[in-house]
């Protein structure tokens, strides 16, 4: 009998033990497909913004408001009516070089800044933008990120708010900070209302983020910045964007202020020097020969028709 009541109590005992080893893994089990069903939400979720973003793109350019093209009389841009003047051509041949290293990376956004003041920058950005936006199916917008002294608006003649810092503020949205030149591929954005602390929100990630959206509606996006060695807001977008354009002034920028402003600067990050300031009469000389031809006059006796305001 007592090896019977062994047995009994030996075969109570397995059964004890051998449920809590089955049992013990079933409810872990079940809490890590829940814990795997929130990581994947989690990682699915970003990709929701994405089309998102994308779906804001669609149909902006359809919704922008036109405008005359009425340049300020002394703003020195380029006359559509006269496409053959020699500071057009000068434009043009910008536009060529840039146009082919465009063919050799990606290049879209590109910050024109000088090293000092009066160098001729926004007049520069200004009509190296008219230039783009004269070849067909060449969208290009010219922004005006010299919250400091913003200069598109006045140029233009339109208003200067809404603008930039209306959109980062978040005042106002894309399409109502865009302007067309009517009948043309030339898109503005101005500076947007005055603001104290530009250089805190050039940091915002809304700028990162404007100037990688742009180039999804604009073969050519174009800024105009403050001067390198007065303000660092160049030198932050220039590293947003895919290059630099330097503006020197013949007889006003010295090899020093150069130097200092080509060191602010990645080296790899600037595409070139525009020389701006040459006299009319130069320029002119060079293009007489084409001048008549469209005009129709005699080219050897163009050479005389240059007037005392041109020289």
């Amino acid at each position: 009998m007592s090896r019977v009541h062994d047995a009994l109590r030996r075969a109570a005992v397995v059964p004890e033990q051998a449920v809590p080893e089955q049992s013990a893994p079933i409810p872990a089990r079940p809490s890590a497909p829940s814990a795997g069903a929130v990581t994947a939400s989690a990682v699915a979720s970003p990709p929701l913004e994405t089309p998102t973003r994308a779906r804001s793109l669609v149909g902006v350019l359809d919704r922008v408001r036109s405008v005359n093209y009425t340049p300020l009389k002394d703003s020195l841009l380029i006359d559509v009516t006269k496409p053959h003047q020699g500071p057009t051509e000068e434009f043009r041949s910008l536009r060529t070089r840039l146009n082919h290293m465009q063919t050799l990376q990606p290049i879209h956004s590109i910050v024109v800044t000088s090293a000092s003041p009066a160098e001729g920058k926004s007049f520069t950005a200004a009509n190296y933008a008219i230039a783009q936006s004269q070849l067909a199916g060449n969208p290009t917008v010219l922004c005006d990120f010299d919250f400091r002294r913003p200069m598109v608006h006045t140029f233009f003649q339109i208003d200067r708010s809404p603008g930039i810092t209306d959109y980062l503020l978040g005042k106002a949205e894309l399409e109502e900070v865009i302007v067309r030149i009517q009948d043309t591929n030339l898109y503005l954005m101005p500076a947007g209302e005055a603001v104290i602390n530009p250089l805190e929100l050039l940091n915002l990630d809304e700028v990162k983020t404007l100037i990688d959206d742009l180039p999804g509606l604009f073969n050519w996006v174009v800024m105009d910045t403050p001067p390198l060695l007065f303000a660092a807001d160049a030198n932050l977008l220039s590293t947003m964007s895919h290059g630099t354009i330097l503006v020197v002034r013949i007889g006003n920028t010295t090899i020093d202020s150069v130097t200092r402003a080509m060191q602010s600067l990645c080296q790899n990050n600037v595409l070139g020097i525009v020389v701006n300031g040459a006299r009319r009469g130069e320029l002119y000389s060079k293009y007489t020969y084409y001048h008549s031809y469209y005009d129709g006059a005699d080219p050897a006796q163009a050479s005389e028709q240059v007037t005392p305001e041109d020289e």
